[in-house]
C-alpha cells in the first residue's frame, strides 16, 4: 500500500512527480481551488476552457507544471457536486485523481480543507484509489500499471493531533478495503471454503483475532445444516469460520455475520451463463467481515466484536441439494428449498443462530443477496432493513464513512408468503418485494436480538467504468460502513 505523509509546506516547494490541485465551478465558470495558502496567480495563465479542465466529478487533466512549482505535473481534479457531503466529496476526488495515476511514484495532493476530517478523508481516497490487482498477470503487465507509491497531503491543518490519528485510522482502513477487493478479485478455482479459511487464519496472526474453525465433520456434528445443504453439491465441502476479538472492558457484544458463496452457480436451479462470471463476489459479505474484525482489533477498538464467515460452495451435482428437499438449520428450525439460488440466506441462518447462542447484544449480517436489491436500488446504493436502533447505527455509519445505504421495510403482509405446507418455513417467498422477504426469512433466526442485514449485491462488485476510488471489480463495499458502526459502539 502506498506510503502516506501530511504537510503544511508551501505548494511551491514541495517535489512531488505530481501535484494535484482542485477544479470548482465559480458561477458558471471552472476555476483552480487549494489549501489556503494556494497562490491562484500561479496558475492564472492556464486556460481550463482549451485544456478540457472541468469541476465535474472524475475529471482529471494533466498539465506541465508553471516554472513556479517544483512538481514536475500538475493534475486538475474535478470536484464534483456535494451531494454526499463535503467529505465524500473530496475522498472521491483524491480517489479518482490516485485512481488515473498509475506508474506515478510520488504525488501530493492540495484540495481545499476546512477541517481536520476533510484532510483525513483526503487520504482517505487517496489510498483506495491507489490500488490495483494483478495476482494473475504476466510479463510487463505484472509490473505496469502499479499503483502510486508514497502520497503527501497537504493542508495547514496537516499538523493537527487529529489529522495525524485520522491518517493513521486511513492506513488501517484502506488496507481493509484492499484485502477485501482482492479476496472478491481472486479466481474462485483458489478461492474457496477452506482456502477462505486459511486467510483468514493468517490475517488473524498477530492482531489478537481468535479464529476457529469448523470443518464439514464439525458442521454435521453441530447441525449446520444450511451450510451444509448449500455445500453439498460441491467436491469441495463448507466452512463456518468464526473470528473473535474480546478486548478489556468492552462496552457491547456485537456480531457480524457474513455471506460467503466462493461461487455461486444457483445449484440445480442454475443460472444463466451470462454473467455467472460474477458470481465469484458472491462471498463479498463474508470478505467484509473478516476484514472490518481484524481492523477493529488494529485500531484497539473497546468493543467485543464476532464475526462469522458462512462459507460455502453453490455447485448442481448428483449430490447437490434438489428443490423441495428440507434441510434444518441450526438450533433445529426446518426449511423447505424451493429454489437452490435462494442460498445465501440458508448459509447465513447457520451464522445468524450460532451468533444468538454465543449471546450477542446486536447482530448484522452483510451479504451480496438478492437481484431484487439491485432492481430496487440500482449499482451504487446498498438497502439496510432490521429493527430500528440496528438500522439508525449502519445509517449512522455509513453516513460517516461516505457510503450508500437507504433504508428499506419489512412490511408484515410479506412474512406468510415464506410459509411451507411441509417444514417451518421455506426459502423463497412471493416474488414482488423479493428483497424484503429474504429479510423477513433472515429475521426468523435472530430470536428478537436488536439486527440489522445490509445488502451489498449491487455495489460490492462494480462491472461498470471506474469511478471515484473505486475500481473495476471487488469495491470493499460495507468495510468502511460496518468499523464506523463499530466505533461508534465503544464510544
Amino acid at each position: 500500500m502506498a506510503e502516506l505523509t501530511f504537510t503544511t509546506k508551501d505548494l511551491k516547494t514541495i517535489k512531488a512527480d505530481v501535484l494535484v490541485l482542485g477544479v470548482e465551478s465559480v458561477d458558471s465558470t471552472p476555476a483552480i481551488v487549494g489549501p489556503d495558502n494556494f497562490d491562484a496567480k500561479s496558475v492564472a495563465h492556464l486556460d481550463l476552457t482549451a485544456l478540457g479542465a472541468s469541476a465535474k466529478a472524475d475529471s482529471v487533466i494533466r498539465v506541465p507544471a508553471p516554472d513556479a512549482f517544483a512538481a514536475k505535473t500538475l493534475v486538475l481534479v474535478g470536484l464534483g457536486d456535494n451531494h454526499y457531503g463535503r467529505e465524500e466529496q473530496l475522498r472521491r476526488a483524491a480517489g479518482s485523481a490516485a485512481r488515473t495515476l498509475a506508474d506515478v511514484k510520488t504525488v501530493a495532493i492540495a484540495l481545499p480543507t476546512q477541517e481536520e476530517t476533510e484532510v483525513t478523508a483526503i487520504a482517505e481516497g487517496a489510498l483506495f484509489g491507489a490500488y490495483a490487482f494483478r495476482t494473475y498477470r504476466t510479463g510487463k503487465a505484472a509490473t505496469t500499471g502499479a499503483p502510486v507509491a508514497s502520497f503527501e497531503i497537504v493542508s495547514p491543518l496537516a499538523g493537527q493531533t487529529a489529522v495525524k490519528k485520522g491518517g493513521a485510522r486511513a492506513e488501517i482502513l484502506a488496507a481493509a478495503v484492499h484485502s477485501t477487493r482482492d479476496l472478491v478479485n481472486t479466481a474462485p478455482n483458489d478461492l474457496y471454503p477452506a482456502a477462505f479459511a486459511d486467510i483468514a487464519k493468517a490475517r488473524a496472526k498477530g492482531t489478537g483475532v481468535k479464529v476457529t474453525v469448523l470443518d464439514e465433520k464439525a458442521l454435521t456434528a453441530g447441525g449446520y445444516g444450511g451450510l451444509l445443504g448449500v455445500g453439498q453439491g460441491s467436491s469441495r465441502g463448507p466452512r463456518l469460520v468464526k473470528l473473535s476479538y474480546n478486548p478489556p472492558r468492552a462496552k457491547k457484544k456485537i456480531a457480524l455475520v457474513g455471506k460467503g458463496i466462493t461461487f455461486d452457480t444457483g445449484g440445480i436451479s442454475i443460472k444463466p451463463a451470462a454473467g455467472m462470471e460474477a458470481m465469484k463476489s458472491d462471498m463479498a459479505g463474508a470478505a467484509a467481515v473478516l476484514n472490518t474484525v481484524i481492523a477493529a482489533a488494529k485500531l484497539g477498538l473497546g468493543v467485543s466484536v464476532t464475526g462469522y464467515l458462512c462459507l460455502a460452495e453453490n455447485m448442481p451435482s448428483g449430490t447437490a441439494t434438489r428443490p423441495s428437499d428440507v434441510l434444518t438449520i441450526r438450533g433445529g428450525k426446518t426449511v423447505e428449498v424451493l429454489n437452490t439460488d435462494a442460498e445465501g440466506r440458508l448459509v447465513l441462518a447457520d451464522g445468524l443462530v450460532s451468533a444468538v447462542e454465543d449471546g450477542a447484544e446486536l447482530i448484522f449480517d452483510i451479504a451480496t443477496l438478492t437481484g431484487a436489491q439491485m432492481v430496487a436500488l440500482g449499482n451504487r446504493v446498498s438497502a439496510v432493513m432490521g429493527t430500528d436502533g440496528a438500522v439508525a447505527d449502519v445509517l449512522e455509519g455509513a453516513q460517516e464513512a461516505g457510503e450508500s445505504f437507504w433504508h428499506m421495510p419489512l412490511p408484515e403482509e410479506l412474512r406468510p408468503t415464506l410459509d411451507s405446507q411441509v417444514a417451518d418455513l421455506a426459502n423463497m417467498g412471493q416474488r414482488w418485494g423479493g428483497m424484503l422477504v429474504a429479510g423477513h426469512f433472515l429475521k426468523e433466526f435472530t430470536d428478537g436480538r436488536p439486527w440489522a442485514h445490509l445488502d451489498i449485491a449491487g455495489p460490492s462488485f462494480n462491472e461498470s467504468a471506474p469511478f471515484g476510488y473505486t475500481h473495476k471489480g471487488g469495491t470493499g463495499h460495507g468495510v468502511r460502513t460496518l468499523l464506523s458502526v463499530l466505533e461508534n459502539s465503544a464510544q
